[in-house]
C-alpha cells in the first residue's frame, strides 16, 4: 500500500504523528545550524570607490569636450531584504489519514551588514486532516553576532486522531492498531554560542501539556495507554552540541555536520515523568562534479528510564528512514544509516536516489539482523528559492512494510 507523509526536521513531540504532521512541518526554520565561511571581499563585492575618485570622474565627464552634462541619474534598485516561501504539502498517512500542511517561511539576514552569519528563518505552519487532526505552529531559527549566536524557538498547539502501532513491533508480523486521540501545547527554545572551530554549545528547554485517550474500543492484545499519560505535563532541560563544516544551510555540497542532543525530563522541573532522551547524528557531503552531490547520514537514539510512549525513539520520523511512517516502529533504542545521490537538472529541477537501513530494539544488545528495516527510493526536486537553493521535494520510497510518498521542503538531511 502507498502512503504519503510530510517530512522534515522537527522539534517537540505531542504524539508520534503530531510531530510528523505539525512540528516537523515547519522545516524551513528547523534546519540544523550551519557555519558558512565568508568569501573573500574581492570575490564578494567590488572595491568601494572613494569620494575623491568619484568627484574627479564626475568633473572630468562634465567638462569633457562635446559632452553635455546629465541632470538626471538612474537610482539603483534596492535589493530584497529576504525571500518569502509558501508551500502546500499534501499528506496521507495510515496513522492520521489524508490532509494538508501549509508552510509559510521567510528567509532573511537579521543584520544586512553581517557577512558571517547564515540566513535566519521564521515561519508559520498549519495542518489538518479528514480524521480530525488540527494543528498550528510558529517558529524561528535566528543567527546573529557575526555567527557567534544561534537561537531556535517553536510554539505549537494541536490535536490528533491517530492509529498507534504499539511498542517493539516485530517486522513481518501484523501490527495491532490502537485508535488514540490526543493533543496539547508545545514550547521549545534553545540558545547556542559558537565557541570556536565551528562548534556551537548551549542549553535547551521544552515544556509540553499533553492529553491522550482511547478513541474507540480497545483491541485485544493492543497497546493500553498508561493512566499517568491520560493527562500529562513534560518539562525538560538539556544541551545541544554541534560542529558544522558544511558550506550551506539549505543545500550543502561539501563538509560535514556532527551534533548531539540530550533532554532531561525531571519531576523537580514540573514533569510528571522522569526520563532522558539522547540523540547523536552525523551527516557528510561530497561534490562529484559541478552539479552532483553524494550525501550520507548516520544516527542513534536512546530513550531511558520512565519514558512515555510518545517520546520513544520513532522510526520514520525526521526522514530516518523514508519508506516508513511515523508510529509504525518505535522502541527505546534506534539506529538509522542512509546515503543519497543528488543531481541538479535543467532549470529549477533536480533528482535524487537513496537507500539505507536501520532498526529498533529495547536494548543495544537486542538488535537482530532478521528484524532490520531497510528502505530505498528516488525523488524529484524543484527550487522554490534560487538564492538559497531551497527545494520542494517529492520522494517515493519502499520499506519492509510498504511504500511512502514523502513531500517536504528542504533536503531530507
Amino acid at each position: 500500500m502507498l502512503y504519503t507523509r510530510t517530512t522534515a526536521r522537527g522539534i517537540g513531540r505531542l504524539l508520534p504523528t503530531l510531530i510528523l504532521v505539525l512540528s516537523s512541518a515547519v522545516c524551513v526554520w528547523a534546519q540544523t545550524a550551519t557555519s558558512q565561511h565568508p568569501q573573500q571581499k574581492s570575490e564578494r563585492e567590488p572595491a568601494a570607490q572613494t569620494s575623491s575618485d568619484a568627484l574627479d570622474q564626475a568633473w572630468a565627464k562634465s567638462t569633457a569636450p562635446g559632452k553635455q552634462q546629465k541632470t538626471t541619474s538612474v537610482q539603483p534598485k534596492k535589493p530584497k531584504r529576504g525571500q518569502l516561501i509558501v508551500a502546500p504539502i499534501p499528506i496521507f498517512s495510515p496513522a492520521v489519514g489524508s490532509g494538508l500542511v501549509l508552510v509559510v517561511g521567510y528567509v532573511f539576514k537579521l543584520n544586512e551588514n553581517d557577512k558571517l552569519s547564515p540566513p535566519s528563518t521564521v515561519g508559520l505552519a498549519g495542518a489538518f486532516t479528514k480524521s480530525g487532526t488540527r494543528g498550528g505552529g510558529l517558529g524561528g531559527k535566528l543567527y546573529f553576532g557575526e555567527n557567534k549566536y544561534l537561537t531556535t524557538f517553536v510554539v505549537a498547539k494541536g490535536r490528533v486522531d491517530v492509529d498507534f502501532f504499539g511498542i517493539g513491533r516485530i517486522p513481518g508480523r501484523d501490527a495491532i492498531k490502537v485508535p488514540i486521540r490526543g493533543g496539547g501545547t508545545v514550547f521549545f527554545g534553545e540558545f547556542l554560542r559558537n565557541i570556536g572551530k565551528d562548534i556551537f554549545v548551549g542549553p535547551r528547554y521544552q515544556h509540553r501539556k499533553i492529553y491522550t485517550r482511547l478513541d474507540g474500543p480497545q483491541p485485544a492484545g493492543g497497546f493500553e495507554i498508561p493512566p499517568i499519560d491520560l493527562q500529562s505535563t513534560t518539562v525538560a532541560l538539556g544541551f545541544h552540541i554541534l560542529r558544522d563544516k558544511r558550506d550551506s544551510t539549505f543545500y550543502p555540497t561539501k563538509g560535514s555536520l556532527f551534533e548531539t542532543t540530550a533532554d532531561f525530563f525531571d519531576e523537580s522541573l514540573g514533569s510528571k515523568r522522569q526520563y532522558q532522551n539522547y540523540k547523536v547524528e552525523y551527516n557528510a557531503y561530497h561534490s562529484v562534479g559541478t552539479k552532483q552531490v553524494i550525501a550520507y547520514r548516520g544516527m542513534i537514539c536512546s530513550a531511558n528510564q520512565n519514558v512515555p510512549f510518545y517520546d520513544l525513539c520513532l522510526f520514520g520520523v525526521n526522514n530516518d528512514l523514508r519508506g516508513y511512517t511515523g508510529g509504525e516502529f518505535q522502541n527505546r533504542r534506534m539506529f538509522a544509516t542512509q546515503a543519497e545521490y543528488r543531481r541538479e537538472l535543467k532549470g529549477r529541477f533536480g533528482m535524487v536516489a537513496f537507500g539505507g537501513v536501520g532498526g529498533i530494539a529495547n536494548r543495544w544488545n537486542a538488535f537482530r539482523s532478521d528484524e532490520l528495516l531497510p528502505a530505498a527510493g528516488a525523488g524529484l526536486r524543484f527550487q522554490l528559492d534560487k538564492k538559497n537553493h531551497i527545494n520542494y521535494r517529492v520522494d517515493f520510497a519502499i520499506g519492509r512494510e510498504g511504500r511512502t510518498l514523502s513531500i517536504g521542503i528542504g533536503e531530507a538531511f
